[in-house]
């Protein structure tokens, strides 16, 4: 199994660099960048095209 390409949220870098990295694949993996060798969670594209909606209205 090909490992995913993990990309490092925007606002990272303005927190002290700890936060979420997100690797899109058939799904959407989600981990701490702060334990990338952790487990991550996995969710369908719709579940996180839901997730960054609702994040935008708050």
């Amino acid at each position: 199994m090909t490992e995913p390409t993990w990309r490092k949220s925007s606002y990272s870098d303005s927190s002290g660099g700890d936060c979420v990295e997100v690797a899109t694949t058939s799904t959407i993996h989600i981990r701490d960048s702060k334990r990338p060798d952790a487990e991550y969670v996995t969710v369908s594209p719709a579940t996180w095209a839901s997730f960054v909606s609702h994040l935008a209205v708050v």
